[in-house]
Parts: structure tokens; C-alpha cells; sequence
């Protein structure tokens, strides 16, 4: 989306993602608290709702000319909240399998905030609308985050996401 123009090999197999290591994490709209019967112990949530805006994109080429294992798409951008920026990050997509004009990626990014960072991972199949990625952790209040981020619309201007984090 605002990477650029790429590749037709780049735009087929992993130019979606560029948007998606924007929005992994910001400041939160919304924090909940929940005591834990059995424990005693309370658990702390954070629900985001960003826009992605993207802004630099390569898709790097490895092994044979065209599609292969091992390609690679390394991207950043920022993560928007009613106009203002709250984040920014990058990471990764290798490609793990190909079968046909499909290819599955291993996606791995991260995205600084104010707070700390906020890590996240998944596998993405080409051609999917949407992307549901594990939260693993991060830095900060995130050291010991868990939980999902939704993406729709994915390299798009109307990008977005949704993520539950527990805290």
C-alpha cells in the first residue's frame, strides 16, 4: 500500500504483510482488571484498535529466480489511533511452503511503544483477508503479554486491527 510499487513476485506472495508488523501494538483504547478465583490473582487486559500505515517495504529474493523457500519480505510503518501516531515497528515474512500459486509465510515482528514493545507471531497463507496472530511477549508492561491480533483488509488503506492482550 504505501511501500511502493512492487514486484509482481513480491505482490503475489508476501506484500500483504507489510502492514501487518505496523499495527501489532500502540497504546490501548481500553484496560481491564479480573481476579482470578483460584488463585487470588488479578489479570490485566488491553484491547487495541489501530489503523495501519505503512511506509518502507523489500522483498529480498533468496535461493532460485521466482518463488522458493527461503524468500523473504521485511517490512515497517506506524500504527494509528484517531490520527495520531502511537507506534512504530517492523519484522519479517519467510516463506515456509509453497504448494501451486499458494505460499505459507512465518511472520515475526515487533513494535515499539511508549510502554515497552510488543512482539507477535504466525503462519499466513497467500490470498487470506484476514490474519490472526499470537501475541508472545514483549518488553516493558508487555514482558509477559499474551493473546491475538486480528487483521482485516490487509495492505490496504483501510488496514486495520484488533488485539486482545493479556498483560
Amino acid at each position: 500500500m504505501f511501500y511502493g510499487r512492487p514486484s509482481a513476485k513480491s505482490a503475489s506472495r508476501g506484500a500483504r504483510f507489510v502492514a501487518v508488523a505496523l499495527a501489532a501494538a500502540a497504546l490501548g483504547i481500553s484496560s481491564t482488571n479480573t481476579a482470578d478465583a483460584d488463585t487470588g490473582e488479578r489479570n490485566r487486559y488491553e484491547v487495541l484498535e489501530l489503523q495501519v500505515d505503512n511506509d518502507q517495504y523489500t522483498a529480498v529474493d533468496l535461493g532460485p529466480a521466482g518463488p522458493s523457500l527461503g524468500d523473504m519480505d521485511v517490512y515497517s510503518g506506524t500504527a494509528v489511533k484517531d490520527g495520531r501516531r502511537v507506534g512504530h515497528g517492523g519484522g519479517t515474512c519467510q516463506v515456509v511452503r509453497i504448494e501451486g500459486e499458494k505460499r505459507t509465510t512465518q511472520c515475526v515482528l515487533t513494535m515499539e511503544l511508549e510502554r515497552g514493545s510488543l512482539t507477535m507471531q504466525s503462519l499466513w497463507t497467500s490470498g487470506s483477508d484476514t490474519l490472526d496472530m499470537a501475541i508472545t511477549g514483549g518488553t516493558g508492561i508487555y514482558d509477559n503479554a499474551r493473546g491475538t491480533a486480528r487483521y482485516w483488509d490487509i495492505a490496504t488503506p483501510q488496514e486495520r486491527m484488533r488485539a486482545e492482550i493479556r498483560l
